[in-house]
């Protein structure tokens, strides 16, 4: 690399996709620095978003098979079960500590800089940083993303009233009341930590239907265990306003395609209508580089930017905004700059929703796989599964879809306590170009929840055993 540059490679942003591009660089041999404003690194995923919020949902969980009884039909009797709600949320900031720290370590361990302070590019090989220029040959721009905001509607974490999904991890006490504005991944798992502590929420969604962009069939299953759980939810709604008096907001809805307005009162209110790229402030037109119409970058198959010696990774780019998709870029990115070859499968990128029972999937839905051509499809229920039975934990499918004439998996999707762990093995047959016979004929251990994969691929074949 050219030694008339401060740095071989500066990561812009410290997230899941920059502190892997900035640590896979320099076991490649490139000098290597990342800028990252935060007090901490690991961004969002880290710090606001993807591990407090599964402190959460695990402690809520323990929770509320503590008190609701669950745990005494297994013969685990309790006495008086109470909440000590600052040990659950200490518990979350220490995982925070602990793994953000970690990445500290990481960087020191591989000789990547820290360079503490907000990037702005001054030109294609400079940004400036906390007053400091510094310069690279190549820059990646990995900034991730943050909360979309719902016009018309102010939030504010520090009154905790109406809060975004950052205030959502931190209420000092349970609401007894609430309401969380929109019914994807990020509102229903944080609707679920809130409701297993014992509030009533109500979860408002724009579509007919909740998890946007989820397989059909798995959003109408989900939606029956999320009421059947006591979650109340009113799809094809719209917001039109939030006012707050006191310590109380008011929720103003209304059918989405216009009627009667309703008000709805709530102790708190979450807004989770989505996220968007973070690319103001980055002095992107000192370069010349163009957003989108979605205001996102593009890039190539190689995540270079149309600008020579820019590339971007993560949020910031089109595709599903999930923290492994950015991971997997990072290295990615980092192999094509050291002139490796680095590639992401994007129609392999899994999907999960942390709720209970989990949600995930991988492919294609069903509706977008009969688009394409003529499709077989299989299911089995965890209903049917023996560890599933075993434990009383038995919600769910495993749902198979593999092209009509190939019998390739084209998409699998699970609700089941863990699967999101289950979701690994469809994406790595996919990922391997495995047809469901392939699946159906690996031997599976027993009594696994992984069995119902084996046998929905089965039932692609129309031969399924245990139903």
């Amino acid at each position: 690399m050219a030694d008339q540059f401060d740095y071989d490679v500066l990561v812009i942003g410290s997230g899941p996709g920059g502190y892997v591009a900035a640590i896979r660089a320099a076991q490649l041999g490139l000098k290597t620095a990342c800028a990252e404003s935060r007090e901490t690194l690991g961004g969002t995923c880290l710090n606001i978003g993807c591990i407090p919020s599964k402190v959460l949902l695990n402690a809520s969980e323990l929770f509320k098979e503590a008190r609701s009884g669950t745990l005494a039909r297994h013969g685990v009797k309790l006495g008086n079960v109470e909440l000590d709600l600052p040990t659950m949320l200490a518990d979350k900031d220490e995982a925070v500590k602990g793994l953000t720290g970690g990445i500290e370590f990481l960087f020191k361990k591989n000789k990547v800089d820290w360079l503490k302070g907000h990037a702005t590019f001054t030109d294609a090989h400079a940004v400036e940083v906390a007053g400091k220029s510094v310069t690279a040959k190549n820059i990646i721009i990995a900034t991730g993303s943050s909360v979309t905001p719902l016009p018309g509607v102010s939030v504010d974490n520090e009154k905790g009233i109406v809060v975004d999904s950052t205030g959502a991890l931190s209420f000092a006490k349970v609401p007894e009341r609430f309401v969380v504005i929109g019914g994807g991944v990020i509102g229903l798992e944080l609707g679920s930590v809130w409701q297993r502590l014992g509030a009533k929420v109500t979860v408002i969604e724009f579509l007919d239907q909740i998890l946007p962009g989820m397989d059909g069939e798995v959003r109408k299953e989900a939606a029956k265990i999320f009421l059947k759980q006591g979650f109340e939810i009113r799809t094809s709604t719209k917001v039109t306003g939030v006012t707050v008096k006191g310590k109380k907001a008011s929720v103003t809805i209304e059918p989405a395609e216009g009627g009667p307005a309703e008000t709805i009162e709530a102790d708190a209110v979450l807004v989770a209508i989505g996220r968007r790229p973070n690319t103001e402030g980055l002095g992107l037109d000192k370069i010349g580089l163009e957003l989108n119409k979605r205001g996102q970058i593009e890039t190539d198959h190689e995540f270079a930017t149309r600008v020579p010696g820019v590339w971007a990774v993560g949020d910031v780019i089109p595709g599903p905004m999930l923290a492994h998709k950015a991971e997997d870029e990072g290295i990615a990115v980092a192999e094509n700059i050291a002139g490796l070859t680095g590639l992401v499968n994007h129609d392999v990128i899994p999907s999960v929703v942390y709720t209970h029972p989990e949600i995930a999937g991988v492919g294609l839905t069903e509706e977008a796989a009969k688009e394409r051509g003529a499709v077989k499809v299989g299911k089995f229920p965890m209903l049917a599964n023996s560890r599933a039975k075993a434990i009383h934990d038995t919600d769910g499918f495993v749902k198979v879809i593999a092209d009509a004439a190939t019998d390739r998996v084209l998409g699998v999707w699970i609700i089941a306590g863990p699967a999101g762990t289950m979701i690994a093995q469809a994406a790595q047959a996919m990922e391997f170009g495995a047809s469901s016979e392939d699946i159906a004929y690996t031997c599976h251990a027993h009594p696994t929840h992984n069995e119902a994969l084996k046998e929905a691929a089965m039932a692609v074949l129309g031969k399924p055993i245990h139903i």
